[in-house]
């Protein structure tokens, strides 16, 4: 919300965003429960001409600048090997605890989460499902299909039970710069409402 309001361009958002992780880190209870449930945040940041893809772990991050195609993200670390921006001591960081010997390519999934990244896109993971997902309409994605992607309960991107999904956004961002910008917003606890 800070990078949105603090920003005008997707960049400037990521910006924003990595400065306040690394001032304040990032914390508490995901949960309204009284179970202690916390996780590291991945974020996409989008304006009219780039988007990136953030992903944190503790006070260390990594952006990776989308250039085209599909991406998503969902419940674990997605950027691998193609790293844009990082938090300067990222790599040293992975080095001292002995997750990166410094000589073979640096895998920021594989280091940060030990995820075997060869087999991301094709377990039956949230991730790989919203990438077959997204990949089944590849270029033909419209605002509605993205909104039928995210009602999707049978792979788990719109989830229910223990820990429900809690809102969806769908956002058409024309290059042109007279057009609107339209965004779409859940109103409900669940998605397929």
């Amino acid at each position: 919300r800070l990078g949105l309001e603090r920003a005008d361009t997707a960049e400037k958002a990521l910006s924003v965003i990595v400065d306040l992780l690394e001032k304040y880190g990032q914390g508490g209870n995901c949960m309204e429960s009284n179970m202690v449930f916390t996780y590291h945040n991945s974020f996409l940041i989008a304006d009219r001409k780039e988007a990136w893809v953030l992903e944190t772990s503790g006070k260390y991050w990594a952006a990776e600048k989308i250039e085209g195609g599909l991406r998503n993200i969902s419940n674990q670390l997605s950027i691998t090997t193609k790293i844009d921006r990082e938090h300067p001591e990222l790599k040293e960081y992975a080095k001292s605890n002995g997750w990166w010997d410094g000589e073979k390519e640096f895998d920021f999934a594989a280091t940060y989460s030990y995820v075997n990244t060869a087999r991301m896109t094709t377990s039956g993971s949230r991730y790989c499902e919203g990438y077959k997902l997204l990949n089944k309409h590849k270029g033909s994605i419209t605002s509605e299909i993205m909104m039928e992607i995210l009602r999707d309960k049978e792979s788990g991107i719109n989830m229910e039970g223990g820990f429900m999904t809690t809102g969806s956004m769908v956002s058409v961002l024309p290059q042109q710069p007279n057009l609107p910008c339209i965004h779409f917003f859940t109103g409900t606890p669940d998605p397929a409402r």
